[in-house]
């Protein structure tokens, strides 16, 4: 099942828990919520097992980030230096390369509301120290770092920010950011900043003369441009400013679930006519449907179907967002800071706790691709969405 390398560490296990920091009782379980299964055949399972082991597995946006089990201690933690990693569960994944943005939107170390310049850069030099202790996941800085994965046994991570807006208006931060490892940045979060407007903004202004530097310069370096949490206009404004594609690395479909967090047809195809990627998201009571009572499975991999039949199936991916512990809970702890409840909103909805078959980096991955084995689509089909159409697009931008 392409398993990873794993000898039992967990984060800082060089230091002193309450001494050097402090712990907090966390979310480590890997069957947190009932254990979901597709009732695969053998048939299919071994099918299942081949993909997994022979073909690129790559998710455009998970994360081994472990939430507190007790509401209280989540602001409390993500103020803290030292938030732990499961590099367990990262580990039983059988993913092969992720986009990693360490949580850094809800890194609050020194300012109260995030994505600060400073706690980026003191979250991603604890990260990487930590990182250096064990042996299940690497940073990949090139195209033949990512290459590596499965030959090594490890976890590829792909250093990403959710927003640019720790840039302000100083456009070498870019070169900063990258030289740090960073190699995949968002422009927007939900709302807007200097670069362009975020998708919860009531008026769209489009990308800045500010962002169009920013586009170019990351162009130029070779770091992938994440318009995930964009406004429509800015969307549209970044595919054409950029001579690189474009991606979405966990999104949805408008037409299936009218909210602004999902994208509407027109910047879906402007970005696969530009050669971009539109990973499918999973965070809870984000892709839902109509047809669909409570988030799961089902629901996501509508919107996969509706996008890919949309753009067709060469530029389309899976970006779960998923991490372990209560997702649900972590976004109410931070819907004021970060416009959470009104990217979600337009649409009347009961609350999912959780997605059912896709509630954390261990078994999303492997059940979207077990879906798409159950539906009949050709090995080749499945290889491109599973990781191949996300490996084109990284060798065009880095090479």
């Amino acid at each position: 099942m392409n398993k990873k390398q794993y000898d039992g560490y967990t984060s800082f296990n060089y230091l002193r828990e309450n001494v050097d920091y402090k712990r907090y009782d966390l979310a480590t379980e890997l069957d947190r919520v009932p254990p979901y299964s597709l009732q695969l055949t053998e048939e299919e399972e071994a099918k299942l097992n081949e993909i997994m082991m022979e073909e690129p597995i790559v998710s455009l946006r998970d994360h081994g980030f472990i939430v507190p089990k007790n509401y209280d201690d989540i602001l409390p933690y993500c103020g803290e230096l030292h938030t732990f990693f499961h590099y367990e569960g990262i580990a039983q994944s059988g993913i092969d390369i992720i986009f990693e943005n360490f949580m850094d939107g809800i890194s609050i170390i020194t300012s109260k509301n995030g994505l600060k310049w400073d706690d980026v850069i003191y979250l991603l030099g604890m990260r990487y120290a930590d990182i250096e202790r064990q042996n299940t996941v690497y940073i990949a800085r090139s195209y033949s770092d990512m290459q590596k994965a499965k030959r090594k046994k490890q976890t590829a991570l792909i250093p990403s920010l959710e927003a640019a807006s720790i840039l302000e208006n100083e456009l070498d931060r870019v070169d900063i950011l990258y030289g740090l490892g960073i190699r995949c940045m968002g422009i927007t979060y939900n709302e807007a900043n200097a670069l362009g407007s975020g998708l919860v903004e009531a008026r769209d202004g489009g990308l800045t003369q500010f962002g169009r530097r920013v586009v170019e310069r990351m162009n130029r370096l070779g770091m992938m441009i994440d318009i995930s949490h964009c406004g429509d206009q800015t969307s549209l404004d970044i595919i054409e400013a950029s001579t690189m594609p474009v991606l979405m690395t966990h999104a949805g479909a408008r037409a299936l679930w009218n909210t602004p967090r999902m994208k509407p047809d027109h910047v879906l195809t402007a970005c696969a006519e530009n050669g971009g990627l539109i990973g499918i998201c999973a965070a809870p009571n984000t892709t839902l449907t109509k047809s669909s009572a409570t988030h799961s499975i089902h629901s996501v991999m509508e919107h996969f179907e509706y996008i890919a039949n949309l753009v067709g199936i060469d530029h389309v991916g899976f970006g779960p967002d998923t991490f372990f512990g209560d997702h649900v809970a972590l976004q109410h702890a931070f819907d004021d800071r970060l416009g959470i409840s009104a990217s979600h909103s337009g649409e009347e909805f009961e609350e999912s706790s959780y997605v059912e078959g896709l509630e954390n980096p261990s078994e999303a991955m492997r059940n979207m691709i077990g879906w798409l084995i159950q539906q009949d689509y050709t090995t080749t089909d499945i290889a491109k969405v599973a990781g191949g159409n996300a490996m084109k697009v990284m060798k065009k931008i880095f090479n």
